[in-house]
């Protein structure tokens, strides 16, 4: 199936799926935010980057057939689940995390609480206990009984990725320009690896020289940290200030300074430039559309069968199986 058919599914699924609301655990498990919470506010103690890996899970689950929790579900005899899709393997980490929510709302709550929205809600305080805005976030999602290794290849980018790219890729899902850029300040926390960006520094565009992009001192600093023929595993920040959402990460894109060429494209590309300019100097108006994107994302449905999983990582009734979670 093809990613722009997939697409096209998944937004007339999201017009006839179960409407999201806010506070829909109010009656069901009323602490259940606030276990979510307390669970990570303790990931941030004990592992301060691993709230911005959870972050990201919102975007890997939500792109790849609606948010339903498809990524978390590990591979079976029959199903190459996501996790070892190329965009997620050796890139994705603390899926622990979402397990010990689950294990806390399933002592709580039994059988009430969707991993889908666990994702949506540890995603939300990932940003907002790094110092980003908070919001009320819609809940009632139900998890997928499959995942889809393939959709997620076709579906989700490289860090190789221009904004054209993922320009055409946001808009198959009904996001505009300005939700791609502020979603993509969600790398103001969090780390890369030298892997994603050794073609940048010596091999762009299959020239044999550096991105003329980056800025030279930066260069040189990035060229220290991922040398040519280094290990590929060392990460590096995605901006100068890893551990803090605010807008520094639109700044340094502004002045050359982009980790991926994902994000330093965003401010190349003239359809995007303006936002990150926009954004660079004003960061309530990076966090509302933020927020605005967030929340448009956290709406794709796929529209097809769920459950309430009991445990995250397989479809109910069957046995879990060992399989590779993370490098």
């Amino acid at each position: 199936m093809s990613p722009l058919f997939t697409a096209f599914l998944l937004l007339v699924a999201v017009a006839s799926a179960a409407p999201l609301r806010p506070r829909f655990y109010s009656e069901t498990c009323p602490e259940a935010e606030v276990i979510v919470r307390n669970v990570m506010k303790k990931t941030m103690i004990r592992e301060p980057r691993s709230v911005a890996s959870v972050m990201r899970f919102q975007f890997h689950d939500c792109f790849v057939n609606g948010c339903d929790a498809s990524m978390l579900l590990d591979d079976t005899a029959t199903m190459p689940g996501e996790k070892q899709a190329l965009s997620n393997v050796n890139s994705l980490r603390s899926y622990e995390v979402v397990d010990e929510i689950k294990q806390e709302l399933e002592e709580v709550c039994p059988e009430t609480v969707s991993c889908a929205d666990i994702i949506i809600m540890a995603s939300r305080d990932a940003v907002a206990l790094s110092g980003g805005p908070d919001w009320e976030v819609k809940l009632g999602r139900r998890d997928s009984l499959t995942a889809s290794q393939e959709d997620s290849n076709n579906i989700m980018p490289s860090p190789r990725a221009n904004a054209s790219l993922l320009i055409d890729l946001f808009a198959r899902f009904n996001l505009s320009i300005k939700d791609l850029v502020a979603l993509s300040g969600s790398h103001s926390i969090g780390k890369a690896r030298c892997f994603s960006i050794v073609f940048r520094l010596y091999n762009q565009s299959g020239t044999g020289k550096p991105d003329p992009t980056i800025e030279p001192s930066y260069r040189q600093k990035l060229n220290t940290l991922c040398p040519l023929g280094g290990d590929g595993n060392v990460t590096g920040d995605l901006d100068a200030t890893t551990t803090v959402f605010d807008n520094v990460y639109f700044q340094d894109l502004v002045a050359g300074r982009g980790f991926l060429n994902s994000d330093q494209t965003l401010f190349t590309f003239p359809e995007t430039r303006q936002y990150v300019r926009l954004f660079s100097k004003d960061q309530k108006a990076f966090f509302k559309a933020f927020v605005e994107g967030m929340i448009k994302m956290g709406d794709l449905q796929s529209g097809r069968p769920g459950e309430i999983r009991t445990n995250c990582r397989v479809a109910n009734g069957q046995r879990p199986v060992d399989v590779l979670l993370e490098s």
